[in-house]
């Protein structure tokens, strides 16, 4: 794999190689897009760039080998899920005391820091920060010209924030930190000022939809078309997009949905509700229903403005429709502050059906 693999933001893959070709890379930098738009990969291609043993060139600037020593150990990071899974389950083998001080971290090279959030809240937590704060300033690179701390979220407790603010301010010289986000104002406007920001925009969706076609034949015309629009512009969601679970989370988000704006089914409602568990598993059901109830609740914005052409969940055209001839701007602003209700209260451990009927209430009509 090379830079000419990355599918998409062609000028903003163009400036980062010319920074590498300069050797201007920023010390401290954001990537920021949807998810799936290639952030992560990127970041750890920017990374092998740097750090190649056996550099070469494509298209007349640098690209990496990618079978050198320094290209395949940071290549072994790009299983982030599994390497976090296994990080995780590693941590709850230790003693109660031990696990309490142990912070998720990943590293598959001596200079390569990946800080993924820490559950079960899904933050980045001080004692993340204070080990890149220290590998930073106290562990100059190994076997690498230059460090590379990539954090892959930016949901930060109010602490490791500053902390982080910290090292931003006098960065080593030889070391880069990577922010990567879905939205920069997630981050402390200190923070975004002492980073350079590189945003990689959305791919139209005919294109997404061609590409669909061709790395993915087996997928029929409605649901590449479907997909493609799901996708909110991201390469690589489009390509691992699992609609299948997708569909499942609005099924359930429409329940909800059905329930705030007209005589609710209570049954229908416990249902869904109880089967939000505890547990890794049932914190990824969360965060599936709520990503599709906002998209439900986008799709009914751009109806009541008039632009329902633009909608995503084109497979529901007439009952969005039908619903939106019910609801207001108001509703719909007073539902999405539910919706992220509900997400502050998963990161705090609260008891995930109760959140939902908790947002259900407030979204009601009645």
């Amino acid at each position: 794999m090379s830079f000419s693999d990355f599918y998409g933001n062609a000028e903003l893959v163009r400036q980062l190689r010319e920074s590498v070709a300069h050797g201007r890379v920023p010390q401290s930098m954001i990537l920021a897009g949807p998810k799936g738009a290639g952030k992560y990969t990127l970041a750890l291609m920017l990374a092998r760039a740097v750090n190649c043993l056996t550099p070469r060139e494509s298209d007349g600037l640098p690209d990496y080998c990618g079978h050198c020593r320094n290209c395949e150990q940071i290549g072994v990071a790009e299983k982030l899920d599994e390497l976090a899974a296994a990080a995780v389950e590693a941590r709850e083998e230790l003693r109660e005391a031990d696990k309490k001080e142990t912070r998720i971290l990943i590293q598959t090279h001596p200079d390569i820091l990946i800080v993924p959030p820490d559950p079960p809240q899904m933050l980045i937590k001080i004692g993340q920060v204070k080990h890149v704060i220290h590998a930073a300033y106290y562990r100059p690179p190994i076997e690498a010209k230059r460090a590379f701390s990539i954090f892959t979220s930016s949901a930060f407790m109010k602490e490791a924030a500053n902390s982080l603010l910290k090292v931003l301010e006098e960065p080593p010289e030889r070391a880069t930190i990577i922010l990567l986000t879905e939205n920069p104002q997630e981050l402390l406007p200190t923070i975004r000022s002492r980073a350079l920001t590189y945003r990689l925009g959305a791919l139209p969706v005919a294109e997404l939809e061609g590409l669909i076609a061709e790395r993915k034949p087996e997928i029929g015309a409605r649901e590449r078309a479907l997909v493609a629009r799901l996708a909110n512009g991201a390469v690589g969601r489009a390509l691992h997009f699992d609609l299948d679970s997708y569909l499942s989370s609005r099924q359930d988000a429409l329940v909800l949905i059905r329930s705030a704006l007209r005589e609710p089914d209570y049954t229908a409602l416990f249902k869904t509700t109880e089967s939000y568990k505890a547990g890794a598993e049932g914190q990824e059901k969360m965060v599936n229903l709520l990503r599709a109830l906002n998209s439900l609740l986008e799709d009914l914005l751009l109806i009541l403005a008039g632009v329902g052409g633009q909608i995503r969940n084109i497979d529901l055209n007439n009952e969005l429709a039908k619903l939106a001839d019910g609801v207001t701007l108001e509703w719909i602003e007073g539902a999405a502050r539910a919706a992220a209700q509900a997400e502050q209260g998963m990161r705090r451990n609260l008891l995930r059906s109760l959140s939902i009927d908790a947002m259900t209430a407030a979204m009601s009509m009645n």
